[in-house]
Parts: C-alpha cells; structure tokens; sequence
C-alpha cells in the first residue's frame, strides 16, 4: 500500500463514516461473515486492517497497517497490528490460513505484487478473500465523480471485477468465487443487505479463492 496516505491523519472521519452508515457497515460484515471459512484455530490476517473494526467482528488477531494512528486504534481493540505494507509483507511463507484484503486494494501501489505475496504467505490450501467496491457499480461511479472532493477517495484506485480476477488469478490462485451486495446508494441502505452469487448488481464484490 501506498505510504503516503490521508488515513493517518484523518482517522476521526474514517470512523465517523462507520457511524454515519452502520448499515453499510453491518452488511459488508455479515457478507464477510457468510463466506469465511469455518476452520478452528486458523491463522488469519487482515490485510490494511484499519482501525480494526473488521478484524475485531471477524475474530481475526494479526492484521497489517501501513498507519501509525490507525494500528494504534486498532491495538484498543486488541488486534495485534504489524507496521508494513501489502507489497513487502513482514511474514515468513505459509504463515496463514486465511487472508483477507478489504477495500484496500484501491490504495495498493502495486497490486499484482501485494497478491503474490499473499500467495507466498497463505499455506498450501489457503484461503484468500478480497472485499472491494466494483469500479463499474452504482457505488464505484458515485465514488469516482467524488474524488476530487474527498479526503480518502481522491488517492484511491477502483478496479472492476474482472482486473481483481486476473491480478488474483495470475498470483497462482485458483477456485476463485463471487459474490456481491450494497443493491442501492448509501443513503438508500437502512437495513442488513442479502449476499448473491456472481458480480454486476451490487457494488461490493467478494471475491473468495483458494491456494
């Protein structure tokens, strides 16, 4: 990831957003939630983890962050962050069993490396989910038009779901699964969403695929 980013600065307004659209939130979870594998003492990483929100709901301990202010929000929920970034991650090969990469994509500086290094760093059988918002959804358009006037979304990139599958796809992934919700805008979402297969409907994509 980028280390040059608004989050560090400005991590008042990155948890006021959670508040101002919970149900965003909650859906976004609960869709996470219904495609996590069930597998007992797993290793698992959360990669951008933030200030730990995800990780915390998810039962997920290790998570790398790039930001100084965000891991430190994120150790007051107890998530055990590692300063560093996707592309140079600071873990030894086939340390987890499952990663997972939300939203954070769109501020990788170079998201085919950051994908392979999951890759070394997943065990054999490993499971890889990645949680974005489709760049050609209702959502990726509305937060295309507000970059310019956005703290966060002026420094992201969105990617439609087919550029995810390649990068994932070319790091040696395999069985890769899709699934998509968030059918409405943001102000529209007042209550926890459905999870459906495929993409090209709702504006967050899951993407869940094996090592």
């Amino acid at each position: 990831m980028t280390k040059n980013l608004p989050f560090n600065d400005h991590v008042a307004e990155y948890e006021a957003w959670f508040e101002k659209y919970p149900f965003v939130f909650e859906t976004e979870l609960a869709a996470i939630k219904e495609i996590w594998p069930v597998a007992k003492d797993a290793m698992s990483l959360e990669i951008g983890s933030g200030t730990g929100r995800f990780s915390m709901a998810l039962g997920i301990r290790s998570g790398l962050e790039p930001s100084a202010n965000m891991d430190a929000k994120a150790e007051d929920r107890c998530i055990e962050t590692v300063r560093g970034v996707a592309e140079e991650m600071p873990y030894q090969d086939q340390q987890f069993d499952i990663v997972l990469i939300n939203f954070c994509i769109s501020y990788f500086e170079n998201p085919q490396k950051a994908f392979n290094e999951v890759f070394r760093v997943l065990k054999p059988g490993g499971i890889l989910i990645v949680g974005f918002i489709d760049k050609n959804s209702l959502l990726g358009k509305y937060y295309e038009r507000k970059r310019h006037n956005s703290i966060f979304y002026k420094s992201a990139n969105y990617y439609s779901v087919t550029e995810v599958e390649e990068k994932i796809k070319e790091a040696g992934f395999i069985n890769q699964q899709f699934f998509q919700t968030l059918f409405g805008d943001l102000e529209s979402t007042n209550t926890i969403e459905p999870l459906s297969p495929g993409y090209g409907k709702g504006s967050y994509v899951l993407i869940k695929a094996t090592k």
